[in-house]
């Protein structure tokens, strides 16, 4: 496997405008996210993880431009895409494609299927006309379609096969990489394992790299190879599946794990739920000068409180935290 990661982001900043504070205050500027670093490798599935509000989809969405970046570098195939000019970021946006949370938001209810799932092609000049409807008929082969259901209207499905056109729609141009913005959070159980499936199919057949954004670390744990763990606009642990399920070192994940439902562990003496995370994230806004998990850790001690862990190699992974389990 081709050691160069296929995109490489360092110091992914992404600032939003509040406002004034007042008639005569000075604007304020809500940091979302705050020095992101992270390498997602070909054929592989990075999973960002964490709370709501962490700064996972802003991340993933800034770096491949569809959300303004306030500063970093994210290379792709040799590119900055932060430096680019639109006219230049055109060429790149065929190869980076978005599968969104919700079927039944994301798909024009006035088009017909068919047209939406070519429609990349139009935009991007992909083929040739004929080439073009040859294409969506294999896409909806591909992805468990029939080519009859081309001419209907996205009420008309379900919601499992709304998000299979939304998966035909992002493969359309051939990409490299497809963000995956909790592509099955809106759909039951049952159809979840259906289109993690169908996912991980198509990456085995064509190579394709998935950022996946999820909060349920059930799914993370099923699709993912890779895993960065956030909070409040930053990375505070990254490792691979085995190694952060099996022995995570950051607190904030350990309690991450230990609240998730989908991996709740049975114990000889019936069903435990510990290491629930109590007390609320301190504000984006006024954040403390150590540790922002500080105030939520079981672990914290003075030095947490004063000083700001940087996110430092472990050997199996990488943890921002003074004192790591």
């Amino acid at each position: 496997m081709n050691d160069a990661p296929l995109m490489s982001v360092r110091g992914l900043t992404v600032d939003f405008p509040l406002g004034r504070g007042g008639l005569f205050g000075k604007p304020q500027m809500l940091r979302a996210v705050r020095g992101v670093d992270f390498d997602l490798a070909p054929g592989r599935t990075l999973g960002l993880v964490g709370e709501s509000g962490s700064g996972k989809t802003t991340t993933a969405m800034a770096a491949i431009r569809l959300a303004p970046a306030s500063g970093g570098q994210v290379m792709f195939d040799g590119a900055d895409l932060m430096a680019l000019t639109p006219g230049q970021m055109r060429q790149h946006r065929r190869h980076l494609q978005v599968i969104f949370q919700d079927p039944y938001s994301s798909l024009n209810p006035r088009d017909r299927v068919g047209a939406i799932v070519r429609e990349p092609l139009d935009l991007m000049d992909v083929g040739d006309p004929a080439g073009r409807a040859v294409r969506v008929e294999e896409l909806f082969t591909l992805v468990g379609l029939r080519r009859d259901q081309m001419a209907l209207f996205p009420h008309q499905f379900s919601g499992g096969q709304r998000q299979r056109i939304s998966i035909a729609r992002a493969l359309a141009t051939n990409p490299r990489l497809i963000v995956c913005d909790e592509p099955v959070s809106a759909l039951d159980v049952a159809i979840q394992a259906q289109i993690l499936n169908l996912l991980r199919r198509l990456q085995g057949e064509f190579g394709l790299s998935y950022l996946f954004i999820s909060h349920d670390l059930g799914v993370v744990q099923f699709i993912c190879d890779d895993i960065a763990v956030m909070y409040l606009g930053e990375i505070v642990e990254m490792a691979d599946r085995p190694t952060l399920f099996s022995r995570p070192r950051h607190p904030y994940t350990a309690v991450l794990l230990e609240a998730a439902p989908s991996l709740a562990r049975r114990k000889s003496q019936g069903y435990r739920r510990q290491g629930i995370v109590k007390g609320d994230p301190p504000s984006p806004l006024n954040l403390p000068p150590g540790c922002a998990f500080a105030s939520r850790c079981p672990q914290a001690q003075d030095r947490c409180r004063a000083e700001k862990p940087a996110l430092r190699d472990t050997g199996a992974g990488k943890v921002a935290c003074h004192f790591p389990l």
